[in-house]
């Protein structure tokens, strides 16, 4: 029921969606937005670079004592290095097995310490008991055995002080909170805000409610959290401050009011949840995703999180330098061409439509007049454009006028190498900003902009003169976030120069 409520929500037309026209919010969510938040650290990925620095930190103890001390007494044995690197895997099993690698334990010491020690110490147990059985005992070092066991204990100890430290250091800038909020304030908002605060160690910080309704049933305050404003004024708040998750504290038989809603919220890249804890329709457990003890039903995820993120990350950084360092003699041989063929700088920097609506600076080469420049881009480049310079047609024409967001990719980050193309704040189709000709167009920015995209590959980059082109952009942008993966981005990176040169009918 919610997979075919989400699919109809995403393209059910909405009309005029109210999103770019900043609304007024109420002094209660200003309050709110004025605080500076952090940007949010994945608990999963925390977990896991924990677990990589354990079975690091353990197998580089183990092996330096061996080659320290033992290797030196009885020569090498390869066998040295599998019980090592076996033992190291059994003590991140164990770890695992005691629930250590959560954020909630990192924060605390006692039962993190306890458990950690006697997890280490069951593994050295179970490794002796092994060597017993399998008649080994004469053949293994018991002073490096021992040296193993206290050495990697002191580092495993140290290794976690640090961890608490950071973790707790994180938590006081809010950068572990997912920061919520509950559309809904009524008496099921009130039952959910308190379910949520009476957890323990919860991760969830309600910032506060939103709702429509002005009559009796609308509460000001729900559980100590004060009413924001209204459903329209959600996207305006998520665009000034971290939002991470919105809960509907709306019954499930409430489905018209919950898909109007969805309507003007699935644009914005955050995950969406529909609270079931006051339903009384109950579903298998496994439909269910849970808030500490509080039962959900998923609407809409975000997109490209947890290692997701990390791989993307990587991937911009390091094929993106990669590109940079091939691609600097050809840059010099352009910023000479623009330099001699036109007065004027070399460079041109636009404000384009970032990661969740943020304006970016985007760096191109000049392909105007300079005293022709459009900054806003309220005029769009035509075919013929006697504002376009010699130059300037060539390199728009191979899009080496783009070279220079490589800049954007590797040294500030708001750009992709691959993702939906930033279009520049004042892009207009005729008299209309492409946001008031595309339902769900700001939904292409749940994700960061990219260079190229799946949309250029497939033809539709240069002009928008028609409604068509705008649309088409918007579809394969969004089917490039519900479906991305690092072989996708690898996959159109490659097919890019070929696209260039065989689908550039559109770039004046």
């Amino acid at each position: 029921m919610l997979d075919a409520a989400a699919t109809a929500a995403m393209t059910a037309p909405a009309g005029r969606p109210p999103i770019e026209r900043r609304r007024r919010l109420s002094p209660a969510a200003l309050s709110v937005t004025n605080q500076k938040v952090g940007r949010a650290y994945s608990p999963i990925v925390i977990a896991g670079a924990v677990r990589l620095a354990d079975f690091v930190l353990i197998s580089s103890i183990g092996i330096c004592l061996y080659l320290g001390y033992a290797a030196k007494i009885s020569g090498f044995y390869w066998e040295y290095i599998a019980a090592i690197l076996g033992m190291t895997v059994a003590a991140i099993i164990c770890f695992q097995a005691a629930d250590i690698y959560e954020v909630q334990v990192f924060r605390g010491q006692v039962r993190q310490m306890t458990r950690m020690i006697s997890s280490w110490a069951f593994v050295f147990l179970l490794f002796i008991g092994a060597s017993f059985l399998a008649k080994l005992g004469n053949e293994i070092s018991r002073l490096w055995l021992s040296a193993f066991f206290f050495a990697g204990l002191a580092a495993l100890i140290a290794e976690r002080v640090f961890v608490r430290a950071l973790v707790r250091n994180w938590a006081r800038q809010g950068r572990l909170d997912r920061r919520t909020i509950i559309v809904g304030s009524d008496k099921n908002g009130e039952e959910l805000v308190e379910a949520l605060k009476n957890q323990d160690d919860s991760d969830i910080r309600v910032l506060g409610v939103f709702d429509d309704r002005n009559d009796a049933r609308a509460l000001d305050t729900c559980a100590g959290s004060p009413k924001l404003g209204k459903v329209d004024d959600i996207v305006e708040f998520a665009r000034r401050t971290r939002v991470d998750l919105v809960l509907f504290a709306l019954p499930i038989s409430a489905e018209t009011r919950i898909l109007e809603m969805l309507k003007k919220l699935w644009v914005l890249p955050v995950d969406i949840r529909l609270s079931a804890h006051t339903n009384k329709l109950r579903f298998r457990p496994r439909s269910y995703s849970y808030l500490g003890e509080v039962p959900t039903l998923d609407v809409f995820e975000a997109p490209i999180t947890d290692w997701d993120l990390v791989m993307k990350w990587l991937f911009d950084r390091v094929v993106g330098g990669i590109c940079l360092l091939l691609a600097l003699p050809v840059m010099a041989i352009v910023a000479l061409a623009i330099k001699l063929d036109s007065p004027g700088p070399v460079l041109f920097r636009q404000k384009r439509f970032g990661f969740n609506n943020e304006r970016i600076d985007v760096f191109k080469f000049r392909s105007l007049y300079h005293h022709q420049a459009d900054p806003t881009a309220s005029k769009v480049v035509t075919k013929n454009d006697p504002r376009v310079t010699r130059v300037g047609r060539f390199i728009r024409k191979t899009s080496l006028d783009e070279l220079p967001q490589l800049f954007n990719v590797v040294f500030k980050g708001n750009l992709s190498l691959v993702g939906p193309r930033p279009h520049a704040v004042q892009g207009k189709l005729q008299s209309r900003l492409f946001d008031e000709a595309v339902d769900g167009y700001f939904a292409r920015h749940r994700v960061k902009p990219g260079i190229t995209g799946w949309a250029q590959i497939n033809g539709w980059r240069g002009e928008i003169d028609n409604e068509e082109k705008i649309q088409k952009r918007v579809e394969f942008d969004l089917y490039y976030i519900e479906n991305w993966s690092v072989l996708f981005d690898l996959y159109i990176l490659l097919k890019t120069p070929l696209a260039l040169m065989t689908k550039s009918e559109n770039a004046y």
